[in-house]
């Protein structure tokens, strides 16, 4: 890395995290990253995620981003990106999460895999298979630190993948008993279905999801080990998160999850 593309990861770097501690979007980082430089964008990441780290977070698993064509048609993307779950940033089902902890939150439903081995060999769809322990039900409350949304592929890379929080339920599955591309999902709010899909949205099934990941996190050097926490990829379109609200995503034969939101000024 020149001197020049240091920089400019360092001043993407420093804006995100500004807008992170301060809740305020800042302008897309693709001003220093450009439109097309994934790279340089997976640096920026990596960045913020050694910052993190520093100041005592610990990673819990990795999240695969923009898989559902709907989505990818609401963000203008066309290809999957993936970023990484912090302890911090998961909720357990039903457990009121602080609304002022997020900027510009989107729920979506997913499958979520936790891992018994390590994958070594990500183009290997039998090992992928067989290093899932179990599949769980999940909602991820996606968020930017970019203002209004206003996100091209590198900006949303370098912002952890556009991630905000993550609701697990049940006690998981295991895959013995489920076919991940043939879940049925159906997401309400208030009791009004707002989002509705099934495995089949991600990349034709949540494995194919996982098996890109394991292959893509090899290619970087951090291969995916026993004990992460994968959070798949979107089953259907997201939805806007409002103060005070409660989602519930039944994942059939997952079970279900529920997302349940304070009020602005409520705190946790």
């Amino acid at each position: 890395m020149t001197a020049v593309e240091a920089g400019q990861v360092t001043a993407a770097a420093n804006a995100l995290e500004r807008a992170f501690i301060t809740r305020e979007p800042c302008d897309p980082v693709a001003e220093f990253l450009g439109a097309v430089d994934i790279d340089a964008a997976y640096r920026t990441q990596q960045v913020l995620t050694e910052r993190r780290i520093a100041q005592g977070a610990r990673v819990v698993g990795r999240k695969i981003g923009l898989t559902s064509e709907a989505v990818q048609k609401q963000i203008g993307v066309d290809r999957p990106d993936f970023g990484v779950l912090f302890d911090d940033m998961r909720y357990d089902s039903d457990e009121l999460i602080p609304i002022s902890r997020l900027l510009q939150p989107k729920a979506e439903a997913e499958v979520a895999f936790l891992l018994k081995n390590d994958i070594l060999d990500g183009s290997d769809p039998v090992t992928v298979r067989n290093a899932v322990a179990y599949a769980f039900p999940a909602l991820e409350i996606v968020d930017s630190r970019i203002a209004d949304w206003r996100i091209g592929i590198t900006d949303t890379v370098a912002d952890n993948a556009s991630s905000g929080v993550f609701v697990i339920g049940g006690t998981g599955t295991p895959l013995d008993r489920v076919e991940p591309a043939e879940v049925m999902m159906s997401m309400r709010r208030g009791g009004y279905v707002v989002s509705e899909g099934t495995g089949r949205a991600c990349l034709g099934d949540p494995l194919n999801a996982l098996a890109w990941l394991a292959a893509t996190a090899i290619e970087f050097g951090s291969p995916l080990r026993a004990g992460d926490l994968v959070l798949s990829g979107a089953l259907g379109p997201m939805v806007p998160v409002r103060p005070g609200d409660v989602f519930v995503a039944d994942i059939t034969p997952l079970g279900s999850v529920t997302a349940r939101f304070t009020q602005r000024e409520e705190q946790k």
